[in-house]
Parts: C-alpha cells; sequence; structure tokens
C-alpha cells in the first residue's frame, strides 16, 4: 500500500536552530528579537498515550481544537503510545493517526511508543515482526528527517545526521526560549527487553532472539548519544534548562537490580550524571502510565550525605486514555525554575468513558 503523505507546508528555513524563541509569530509572522537578549516566553503542548481506539477519537479531536484555539502554544510533543495496546499495528491504522495528527496547527513532533512497534508481535495486534513495523512508523511519521509534521512545519536538528546513528530520524533537538530540548526514542515494554513471545515462543530474558537484543542495544547506544548531544548544546549555548521527552516511564521507583528497570538504567544513570553537572532546571517528560504528575522521581548518592534527591531534575507525566487531556508546559529563561506546567481540562471529556 503506497502512502501519498502531504508535503510540507512551509519550512522554517532561517532558523539556525529551528524552533528557537524567534519562531514566527502565530499571529502576526513577527520575528521576534534576534539580538543578544534573552528570549521571550513561551508555551507547548504535551499529550500521550492517545487516542486509543475508535471510541476514544471524538475525545482526542476536541483535545486538538482546544490548543489549536490556544495562541500561547508554540508546538506539540507527542510521548508516544499513539494507538491502544490491544489494536492492530496495520498501516491503515498509521496512516489515520498521521492524518489526525496534521490537524494541529503548529509543528508536531512525536516520539514513538511501544504500542506502535514493540507490542505488535502480540496476536492481537496482528503478529508483526517489531523491527518491521518500526521501519513503517519511520517512513510514514518522519517523512523529512530534520522537519517537524503538523500544521505548521519547523526545522529540527535530527539524529539522523549523527555518523553512526542515521535511523535515528524521531530523535530530535531543538532551541525554544532560552532553553534546549529534544526527544530519545526509549519506550515501555522495558524498553523492548520484554521478549516478543507472541511470534516465538522461544523468546525469552533467559534466551533472547538476537535481533531483539541488537535492536535494543544500537537504539540504547544512539539515545545516549543524543543525551550527551543535548546536554553538550545546553552547555555551549548557556541554556538556562534542558528538556528531554521520551515515552517509557522508565520505572523509577523500582531498584537498579529488578529485571523491569534493566531497560531504562544506562538513560537514567546518564541523565542523572549530565543534570548534576549541568546544575540548572533539566525536565524529564513521558508518558506509558496514564497519570499525569510533576514530582522529584530522582536521586543519587552523595559522599556524606547518603542518597539525595538531585533537586534540579523534574519529571512531568502528561494525561493518557481514558483521561484524554493536555498539559501546557511554559518556558520563561527569567523565572529561576523556567519550566512551569498547567493542566488544560477538556471540558467536555470529563468523566467521558
Amino acid at each position: 500500500m503506497k502512502v501519498q503523505i502531504r508535503r510540507l507546508a512551509l519550512v522554517l528555513a532561517t532558523l539556525a536552530l529551528p524552533m528557537a524563541a524567534h519562531a514566527d509569530d502565530r499571529e502576526h509572522g513577527r520575528a521576534h528579537d534576534r539580538g543578544h537578549h534573552l528570549p521571550q516566553a513561551g508555551s507547548f503542548a504535551l499529550i500521550g498515550d492517545t487516542p486509543y481506539g475508535a471510541a476514544r477519537e471524538p475525545m482526542f479531536d476536541r483535545v486538538i481544537k482546544d490548543i489549536n484555539r490556544n495562541h500561547q502554544v508554540r508546538f506539540v510533543v507527542h510521548t508516544g503510545d499513539i494507538k491502544a495496546g490491544s489494536e492492530r499495528c496495520d498501516d491503515a491504522l498509521f496512516i489515520h493517526r498521521f492524518e489526525q495528527f496534521e490537524t494541529f496547527d503548529v509543528p508536531f513532533i512525536l516520539t514513538p511508543g511501544d504500542n506502535e512497534w514493540t507490542d505488535c508481535h502480540r496476536t492481537s495486534n496482528g503478529g508483526y515482526l517489531p523491527t518491521e513495523r518500526l521501519a513503517r512508523l519511520r517512513e510514514i511519521f518522519y517523512p523529512e528527517a530534520g522537519v517537524t509534521t503538523g500544521g505548521r512545519k519547523a526545522r529540527v536538528e535530527s539524529q539522523a545526521s549523527m555518523p553512526g546513528h542515521e535511523a535515528y530520524v524521531e530523535n530530535t533537538l531543538w532551541q525554544f526560549a532560552g532553553t534546549v530540548m529534544g526527544t530519545i526514542h526509549v519506550v515501555g515494554s522495558n524498553n523492548d527487553l520484554a521478549p516478543w513471545n507472541q511470534i516465538d515462543p522461544n523468546d525469552s530474558y533467559e534466551s533472547p532472539r538476537a535481533d531483539r537484543i541488537a535492536e535494543f542495544e544500537a537504539r540504547q547506544a544512539a539515545a545516549l548519544a543524543w543525551i550527551n548531544a543535548i546536554f553538550d548544546r545546553a552547555t555551549a549555548t548557556g541554556a538556562r534548562g534542558v528538556l528531554i521527552a521520551m515515552q517509557a516511564n522508565p520505572n523509577f521507583d523500582l531498584d537498579a537490580t529488578d529485571r523491569q528497570r534493566e531497560g531504562f538504567n544506562a538513560v537514567l544513570d546518564l541523565i542523572s550524571t549530565r543534570a548534576i553537572a549541568f546544575g540548572k532546571p533539566v525536565v524529564i517528560a513521558h508518558g506509558d502510565s496514564h497519570y499525569f504528575r510533576v514530582d522529584k522521581p530522582l536521586a543519587a548518592a552523595t559522599v556524606d550525605a547518603g542518597v539525595q534527591t538531585i533537586e534540579n531534575v523534574t519529571r512531568v507525566e502528561n494525561f493518557g486514555s481514558q483521561n484524554v487531556h493536555w498539559v501546557e508546559v511554559s518556558v520563561d529563561p527569567r523565572d529561576e525554575n523556567v519550566f512551569s506546567f498547567r493542566q488544560h481540562i477538556v471540558e467536555a471529556n470529563r468523566f467521558a468513558r
């Protein structure tokens, strides 16, 4: 089935690091101050784990309309799981979702979730080979590396330009309101360490498929390289903060020795190390467990005070099905906290099941 994907309507080609604070004003097309002053504050919409099934699509459409009406929102970040875990992973559903996402007025950035590829081995999902679905996902949702989708396009940096990681078009980086932001492809199902046992009954933690482990190791290496790139850019530019978005809830509350934490340990260790050295506000945005929260989930051992919270790291988790709402993340480099979070409850979706 050949996909006809709508070509780019507008590319913000003048931006050195697109989606920076001097991106086009949504209403008037003015350029913001390009001088050396701190950029103006702005915000973006954070969503994820939606829509789940045809019955929830009207709820998701209402979220899209609510975001499109908010003229403070400069772009949308979706933290993955664009379908329910029981839905089929067919091309037709992927294309339908892509077309829905194109109805956002602003640039749209997606980091993949496990529901749309790692879990596609499930019989209910069509019994697909997950790596085949991942390749198809990239073809459909990332038609041009380094350019967002959505109703308005913007340039971002893609890891596809990093030697050795050319496949990872989904890992992106951009500057916004005095901060550096990026996506890393880290998913649930233990970051793809969970066996593909519905297409291969012999696949297990104890005796894993070689192609599954190879996929995990290569993608983890790419994620670690991209985390370093994000923090390196933030340090080099004197950024006021860093935000990293991924799909998985990386099981912050589990001990590092727990099997269900195994797929996330290296990522969390590196973020912790880089965040401590950076010393300014860092946000980890994710979905996965469908529970809106803002907290301080990371801790590190100290020489003289035992294990302490890493105070400059904040976790924000977006809403998810069945709670189909959205979070506005405001960014103000003049504020010592830099990032703030506001829940937007879509009235027509309240208590809707």
